[in-house]
Order: structure tokens, then sequence, then C-alpha cells
């Protein structure tokens, strides 16, 4: 649900529908709008600041802005690619901001009508303790971990590895190169639900891993194979 700022509408989504209310109407009273377009469930409603437009995200995979004023009601769509999570209206006014399982955060800009910014990938950066005249942080690249959420990066001692954990339930390693590019070594597959930590032997001959599947295991980098399995939590890591 979500109510306007000047408290006169609330929003509510059933299913594929998108409800509103007058918020002082008679509790008998029914909807003065519904909103109806998307093919799957609406998992998130938020209003402009002026109460104009109201902004829903669908299972879908898309995103569409409702006009009150209009008859038509349908402003704009826009294609998320994956279902939506949830979406807000930026503070600005000007601009969307919305998540979405397949782990990416995406920022929609109003004026161009087009995704401007995409996270949920992997950045590598590099610090800048040099020149005053670029930034500190200095993106170097970028790569596709995981078609899910990202949970854990970690870097190995000897800094020629990366491991990175995510909600597909696997862990990779990734080799490192001088010019930052990253070369996927290994797979590990064995936990059943989500990864969500990791840590590296001193020696980064080994990884221990633990998982919402309520085991931890030790991995032999090596290989890639489970050396052991600790059981015994009774809730997930």
């Amino acid at each position: 649900m979500s109510a306007t700022c000047s408290k006169r509408l609330l929003a509510a989504a059933i299913h594929k529908k998108a409800y509103i209310y007058e918020i002082a109407a008679a509790p008998s009273a029914g909807p003065i709008a519904i909103f109806e377009g998307h093919n799957g469930n609406i998992t998130a409603v938020c209003f402009h600041s002026e109460g104009k437009w109201l902004v829903t995200g669908s299972e879908d995979g898309t995103i569409k802005i409702w006009d009150l004023r209009s008859n038509s009601h349908l402003h704009r769509n826009y294609d998320n690619e994956a279902p939506v999570n949830d979406v807000v209206v930026h503070p600005n006014q000007g601009e969307l901001i919305s998540c979405d399982q397949a782990g990416r955060i995406k920022q929609w800009d109003l004026s161009e009508n087009i995704c401007t910014h995409e996270l949920g990938k992997c950045y590598v950066w590099k610090i800048n303790e040099e020149r005053s005249d670029l930034p500190r942080f200095q993106a170097v690249t970028m790569f596709q971990a995981h078609n899910k959420y990202l949970t854990r990066l970690l870097l190995s001692p000897d800094v020629k590895f990366l491991a990175t954990c995510s909600a597909d339930t696997t862990i990779k390693i990734w080799s490192i190169t001088p010019n930052y590019e990253f070369k996927l070594e290994k797979t590990l597959q064995g936990h059943q639900r989500w990864v969500w930590d990791c840590a590296f032997s001193a020696d980064s001959a080994y990884l221990v891993t633990a998982s919402s599947d309520h085991t931890a295991r030790l991995w032999d980098m090596s290989t890639g194979e489970t050396v052991r399995q600790y059981n015994g939590h009774q809730k997930g890591q």
C-alpha cells in the first residue's frame, strides 16, 4: 500500500490490479479508480509526491506509471526484464529506483524514459593515491558473476583469486590478471540453499563457506571438491 503526501489517496494492490481509494471517504465507499494492465502480481506501489502519478512494479517484469488525471490512466511502461521486487520514486521526483529478482538495482530517468544505471554486477575498484585530479576510487572493470543475488565476495590472501557467493547456491572462483581481467576457474557446487559467507585459509589453499542449508563446507582450491562438511546448526548461517 501507499498513500499520497497529502493523505488524500491510498493505493492498494491485489493480485494484478491496483485500487485507488479516497482516505476520507466512508468505509463502505469503493475505489475511485482501478488500474489494470499487469500480467503478474503487483509487488510495489508508490505515488509521485504531487499525487498525480502512481507507479507499480510487478512479477511480470514491468514497471508502469499511471496518470490519475487521465481517463486512459496508463502513462508509461518500462520493461525491467525480470520480476520486480520493489520500486520507489527518487526524492528528486525525476527518477525511479527499482530492484528485481535477478539481483539488480536500476535507476530510471523519467525525462529520458531509459534505465541510466544498473547495479548488481561485480565491480572492481582501483584506489588512486597518486593523482589528485582523479577520483580516489576508480572502477576498472565490471563483470556478471552470478544470475542471482551476490551475497559475498572475497580476495584470496595471495591475491590470485576472487571468490563470489550467491543466492544461486554456488561459489565461483575467479583468477585475476594484472590487467584486471577475471576468468572463471571453478564453480563450487554442493550447498542446497543460499551461500552467505566465505573465508580463505592463510595459504589460499582452502576455502570455507556457510549456507542457509545449515552447513559449512571446507573446499580444496586445487580440485574444487568438498574436503569436509560441518553440520549441527538448526538455522541458516
